[in-house]
């Protein structure tokens, strides 16, 4: 078994082994000794390299939350007008519902650890911020705030319906929320066909 001189990656290992059995068996088994059996490391490593189970968690979350962050950014940081930004937000929807049954998973184990344990909501908070610098590129605070709700919603009803809806609707529901009237432009008063209100 190389040592912690030789063996570079095997922080890397563990945090990874944390999230893989979190994903599989849920955050209630998670144990040094299971997370050192995963990763392939002494038992005496866990210690080594993390201040007990918080320190491993909060670590091995923060990747997690990197992660999808990372996808956020993937399809947000490039539309250059809001309608390049709700046809990417609804792609972006798919993608993550469609996508990973791990990253799913684990994102609903991080949103019931802060929502028990309110240490943890600095993660939710840094990674809810993050995914709005790119929607409020394209739209105000309060309605990227709402529109970011939204993709978290949609892509949890999508990826546990057993007749998952449609791109078309998602792109509707995204285009309800970012305009001001039926599908009217931002700042309009009326209608979309642009006649004037009654």
């Amino acid at each position: 078994m190389a040592t912690g001189h030789t063996d570079p990656w095997r922080r890397d290992r563990i945090l990874d082994a944390t999230l893989d059995l979190i994903a599989d068996e849920g955050i209630a088994r998670v144990s040094h000794r299971r997370i050192a059996a995963r990763a392939g490391v002494p038992l005496g490593s866990m210690t080594y390299h993390f201040d007990g189970i918080d320190d491993l968690l909060r670590e091995a979350f923060g990747r997690f939350t990197d992660h999808i962050a990372a996808v956020f950014d993937a399809h947000l940081a490039g539309p250059a007008d809001p309608d390049q930004a709700r046809r990417a937000v609804a792609d972006l929807v798919h993608v993550l519902s469609e996508g990973s049954r791990r990253d799913l998973v684990l994102a609903q184990e991080l949103y019931t650890l802060a929502a028990r344990r309110p240490a943890y909501r600095e993660l939710t908070h840094a990674w809810m911020h993050r995914s709005r610098v790119h929607l409020e590129r394209h739209f105000d605070p309060d309605t990227a705030r709402q529109l970011d709700a939204l993709i978290e919603g949609l892509t949890l009803h999508r990826a546990l319906a057993t007749e998952p809806h449609d791109r078309a609707l998602t792109l509707e529901a995204v285009t309800r929320i970012t305009t001001t009237g039926p599908y009217a432009p931002r700042g309009s008063t009326g209608p979309a066909t642009g006649d004037s209100p009654p």
